[in-house]
C-alpha cells in the first residue's frame, strides 16, 4: 500500500544516510494524512460546523474499487473523524464486510467498542446505496465503484434531508448536474 511503500523509502534513505531525502518522503506521508483530515473537516464545516446526530452516508469503504481490501483505507479515517463529531454513519460498500471494517478500524485507528461508546449503534452497514442515503443529511463517495457512477442521484437527493450535501471524494460525479 502507499503508506507502507513510502515508509520503506524513508527507511532506505535513512539507512544510506540520505537524511534530507528521508525527510522529503516523510513529508509525503504527513501531507497524505493531512488530506484525509482535511476532507472530514471540510464536511463538518460545510454542514454548518456540526454533524452531531446527523446521518452521514458513506458510499465505499474499500481501499479501491473491485476489492474488499480495507487495509489503510482513507475511508476509515474519515469515518473515525465523523464518529468523533458524533455523526450517525451509514456505510455501503459492495464487497466490504462489517467485521473487516471493525477489525481495521481497531487495528489502524484504535477505534473499538471498548473505547468508543455506542460505536455499534453509530455505524450502520447498508445493503444498498439507496437505503444508506435515505434520510441522510449528507453522502460522501469514498471509493470509485463503477456502480456509484450509475446511481440515480436525483432519486437519492429526493430521499435525503434538506439541505442535502454531497461530497465526491473520488471525483466520479458529473458536477454540472
Amino acid at each position: 500500500c502507499f503508506q507502507k511503500d513510502i515508509l520503506n523509502l524513508v527507511y532506505l534513505c535513512e539507512t544510506y544516510g540520505l537524511h534530507e531525502c528521508a525527510q522529503y518522503w516523510n513529508q509525503v506521508i504527513i501531507m497524505n494524512d493531512y488530506q484525509k483530515k482535511r476532507f472530514s473537516q471540510k464536511m463538518v464545516a460545510k454542514m454548518f460546523n456540526t454533524v452531531t446526530g446527523k446521518k452521514i452516508s458513506i458510499l465505499g469503504f474499500a481501499f479501491k474499487k473491485d476489492t474488499g481490501d480495507v487495509r489503510e483505507t482513507p475511508s476509515m479515517f474519515i469515518v473515525r473523524d465523523l464518529l468523533l463529531e458524533n455523526a450517525n454513519i451509514h456505510v455501503y460498500d459492495p464487497q466490504v464486510k462489517r467485521e473487516d471494517m471493525w477489525t481495521e478500524m481497531d487495528y489502524t485507528c484504535g477505534v473499538n467498542t471498548s473505547n468508543t461508546p455506542r460505536l455499534e449503534e453509530s455505524v450502520t452497514t447498508a445493503t444498498d446505496a439507496y437505503s444508506a442515503c435515505e434520510g441522510a443529511h449528507a453522502l460522501a463517495i469514498l471509493t470509485e465503484w463503477d456502480e456509484f457512477k450509475e446511481l440515480d442521484y436525483e432519486k437519492i437527493y429526493a430521499s435525503m434531508m434538506k439541505p442535502a450535501f454531497v461530497f465526491d471524494g473520488r471525483n466520479i460525479l458529473d458536477h454540472d448536474k
